[in-house]
């Protein structure tokens, strides 16, 4: 008769200790640059007892990447220091739910950002893109509403899975044919990973469509500007917004690829491809929001005012 063993707690090796420090450094710079824009936003919502549209999509943005860099963080910190801890129930099931939430939560908001300026900036003369430009703004609050619904279904999916996994788990390390156990566990979970990568799939394409648009109503308007000898300064302002674009572009284009891989080596325990894509996806939501402050001129600003008051106190120092 087999007997079954405990899973043990592992030690903490350099390779380890360096995974979570460089991980730790992202999420620690990621949220500081998330707190940023959610603070400044929420000071001025309080002076002006309004909040505009944009603000609106970046306020829920920086909250959700905020939440979404934490949990994360935590689940990670666990499964490398304290692994014996994702087999007390529920810790695993409700650190990959939350995770799960926010993450999608962060993609989904993430796109309606895109798709909110590509109808704001855009300029088309078809009748169903004027209606749409007429009706964005009071658009915002279902299209968020319905980004916090889809993320919610995601992270109810991904607490059964993982109520599944550790249950299937606890009774495989007591059998023999673990490798056919666990063919049968990938054919069982298929439908699973298929919904995950399929809303991964198409928060992207609403990135992908929303920036092509934008790019194309934009080397329209700079070609009718040259054939016009319009002014200098149009031009390069309308050459540094498709620069941004196609750098946000090849930006969630490596995003979609991590998210995708990390579905796939998930399953197969590939720990360096694993930590290598973690490291791009801890760093996007940081370096993402920091392109994106450096487009918006109220939190341009705000950046400025404080990098000048730190560098004055430096100096008197």
């Amino acid at each position: 008769m087999e007997t079954c063993y405990s899973p043990q707690q592992y030690n903490l090796t350099s390779y380890g200790a360096t995974i979570v420090a460089i991980i730790s450094l992202e999420v620690f710079a990621g949220m500081w640059i998330n707190a940023f824009i959610a603070c400044v936003l929420c000071i001025g919502w309080v002076k002006k007892k309004t909040l505009n549209s944009n603000h609106k999509i970046l306020l829920v943005l920086s909250w959700s990447r905020i939440s979404s860099v934490c949990f994360s963080w935590v689940k990670s910190f666990l499964s490398r220091i304290y692994p014996n801890y994702f087999y007390v129930h529920p810790i695993l099931q409700l650190l990959s739910s939350f995770s799960t939430f926010f993450q999608y939560s962060n993609l989904w908001v993430s796109a309606c950002l895109c798709v909110f300026y590509c109808i704001k900036i855009a300029n088309f003369r078809n009748s169903f893109f004027i209606y749409l430009k007429v009706r964005i703004d009071r658009m915002v609050l279902w299209l968020l509403l319905g980004s916090g619904i889809s993320a919610l279904a995601m992270g109810i999916i991904v607490y059964d899975l993982a109520e599944t996994v550790q249950s299937n788990n606890l009774t495989f390390t007591c059998l023999r044919k673990f490798w056919e156990e666990s063919i049968r566990m990938d054919k069982q979970f298929f439908p699973t990973f298929f919904l995950l990568g399929f809303g991964y799939a198409a928060s992207f394409l609403a990135v992908i469509f929303s920036a092509v648009f934008l790019l194309f109503s934009l080397w329209r308007h700079k070609h009718k500007m040259q054939t016009n000898s319009m002014k200098d300064l149009s031009m390069e302002a309308h050459v540094r917004a498709m620069k941004s674009i196609l750098s946000f572009l090849v930006m969630y284009s490596i995003n979609f690829v991590c998210l995708i891989l990390t579905i796939i080596y998930n399953t197969k325990n590939e720990n360096t491809m694993t930590f290598l894509i973690s490291m791009y996806l801890y760093a996007f939501p940081g370096v993402h929001s920091l392109i994106l402050i450096c487009s918006n001129p109220k939190l341009e600003k705000a950046l400025l005012e404080i990098l000048s008051c730190v560098k004055w106190e430096f100096f008197i120092k």
